[in-house]
């Protein structure tokens, strides 16, 4: 059987292998009487038997007794049970590669290791996810990463030297997880439908499971026209609450800033790149939170996965025995991320916009039709124009070429209409219908 990539991120721990992620699982568990259920199931109904549900086993991997166990020791009975659940659900029973991440401490990592000898699979190597994330994309001599988990952030701080990429410090910052901003974002759903139908779906343990379960949902439409539409039902009656997106990310900014401030205190560099997880770029209104002047990548879904595929021979144990793999070598990568004289001669290194030039390497193109003043920020360029969607497409620097992608919304290149995914050169302009603000692609010399 294939080698399989375990990515132990409570908000999500991913299995995949040469085919992709094959299964996704969040760290929750509920034992239900004398059943266990684990993952997005036991998240789904955490909310309903509260003393019964357990979130934070991961986080707090350790061999302390805690108290109402439901027959658990401690949080690493409960891990090994996740192990047990993951081997089940995404057929593993060969050898796999795990990425921890880097608030993982010594002691964690032995427990792990020592869970992981009862489990049907056999762990042949362990690397840092920080290192296997930023491989690919790494291209200054200062990277940070940063993750967005159940309970926290992580920020990693990489170093290139030579021709490799290794990991360095790693901050935590406590409450700003995933719950953290499900917890305040329900907050405010809750305050909506009080005040526009006089429903709190708070007050009751199964509206609020509805409420928990439907955000990821409204999230995703809010993305389309601005708004959330939050509908609850409650017996017969169906509620509906209006909350505007400004709205919520006004509210986020107070968890962003703490993140922004240790990013911030970190890129002490001039050449630092800013690498994020999906899962933190994703949050409303993160990226545009950022300053402008770091250089910002996110990453794709599948990129730790791959990563650890790519470099099994050196992440799998030797004689040695496992260890955890802190340095990988990035000289493989340099013909994907470095230009020959001749591309550079051709390609676009940023897109004017007005009187601002944006570096091209990842911007995402955002519709607010009320500026307030907010101008672009770190990988997003924003526009005002009327009757169009809120996500205009992106610009991305592939390595091989500079591209822009619409989706299915149409867009004007030099003046003519086209959709979907276009390369760009020097001296191209987008523009979009009602908007007579032009994009134009440029190159600056000694960027």
């Amino acid at each position: 059987m294939s080698l399989k990539v375990i990515e132990l991120n409570d908000k999500a721990i991913s299995v995949g292998d040469e085919s992709g992620v094959l299964l996704r699982s969040p760290g929750f568990a509920l034992a239900d009487g004398q059943d266990l259920v684990l993952g997005e199931l036991a998240e789904q109904q955490a909310r309903l038997q509260p003393t019964n549900s357990y979130n934070k086993y991961w986080h707090e991997l350790n061999l302390d007794p805690i108290e109402h166990g439901n027959n658990f020791r401690h949080h690493a009975d409960i891990a090994f049970a996740h192990l047990q659940h993951l081997a089940e659900e995404a057929d593993i029973a060969s050898d796999v590669v795990i990425a921890v991440p880097g608030s993982f401490t010594r002691q964690q990592l032995s427990i792990l290791l020592g869970l992981s000898q009862h489990s049907p699979f056999k762990v042949s190597g362990v690397v840092d996810s920080a290192v296997a994330a930023a491989i690919v994309s790494a291209r200054a001599s200062n990277v940070l990463y940063a993750d967005l988990q159940l309970h926290q952030v992580v920020v990693t701080r990489l170093t290139t030297d030579g021709s490799q990429l290794s990991s360095g410090s790693t901050v935590q910052i406590p409450g700003v997880g995933s719950q953290n901003f499900t917890d305040l974002m329900m907050q405010l759903a809750t305050g909506m439908f009080i005040q526009q139908c006089r429903f709190n779906p708070q007050h009751d343990a199964e509206s609020e499971q509805q409420l928990y379960n439907q955000l990821p949902a409204w999230l995703a439409q809010a993305q389309q026209d601005g708004n959330l539409i939050l509908e609850l039902n409650a017996g017969d009656t169906v509620h509906t609450a209006k909350m505007p997106m400004e709205s919520l990310i006004t509210n986020l900014n107070s968890h962003f800033k703490k993140i922004n401030e240790q990013v911030t205190a970190m890129a002490t560099d001039h050449d630092t790149q800013l690498i994020v997880s999906p899962a933190l770029a994703e949050l409303p209104g993160f990226r545009a939170s950022l300053p402008a002047s770091l250089d910002l990548i996110v990453i794709d879904e599948g990129t730790v996965n791959d990563a650890c595929l790519e470099y099994r021979e050196l992440i799998t144990g030797g004689e040695q025995g496992i260890s955890l793999v802190n340095s990988l070598p990035v000289s493989q990568h340099v013909s994907s991320n470095v230009k020959s004289a001749d591309q550079s001669a051709e390609q676009p290194t940023h897109v004017l916009h007005g009187n601002q030039a944006i570096s091209v390497k990842q911007i995402s193109i955002r519709n607010q039709q009320t500026l307030n003043g907010h101008g672009n920020t770190a990988g997003v360029l924003t526009l005002s124009i009327a009757n169009l969607p809120e996500d205009l497409g992106a610009i991305a620097d592939r390595g091989d070429g500079v591209y822009f992608n619409s989706g299915d919304m149409p867009f004007l290149l030099n003046g003519v209409t086209a959709s979907g995914e276009r390369k760009l050169a020097v001296g191209d302009r987008i523009q979009f219908e009602g908007s007579n603000e032009v994009l134009t692609l440029i190159q600056v010399q000694n960027v």
